[in-house]
């Protein structure tokens, strides 16, 4: 056998399942706020056009991060695809530029 056979994952699972509900509820309260202060600040379309996007960056991460949480339920998870690390990535990012678009 080999040293990580036999390793004990502990509680490395659960602290990293309860990483992503934490990020997933931080994207969704962002999603919110910008849909907020669009609709705030008036209904124009391109407020509109950023709501949209922004709902739509929230849909992919949620997706992604749902993905991995159920992946996360076993002693000894399978390791993250490259493609679902790199859409959470891009998700965050694009959630955090239409954040900063709205205050501008």
């Amino acid at each position: 056998m080999t040293a990580t056979a036999d390793r004990d994952p502990g509680l490395q699972p659960e602290r990293t399942r309860l990483a992503w509900r934490r990020t997933t509820l931080t994207a969704t309260v962002v999603a919110l706020l910008a849909g907020r202060q669009a609709l705030h600040s008036g209904a124009n379309p391109a407020a509109l056009v950023a709501v949209a996007l922004s709902a739509l960056a929230w849909l992919g991460f949620l997706l992604v991060a749902h993905r991995r949480v159920s992946v996360l339920g076993v002693a000894r998870p399978k390791q993250f695809a490259p493609r679902g690390a790199l859409t959470a990535a891009l998700c965050t990012v694009a959630l955090a530029v239409f954040a900063a678009a709205m205050l501008f």
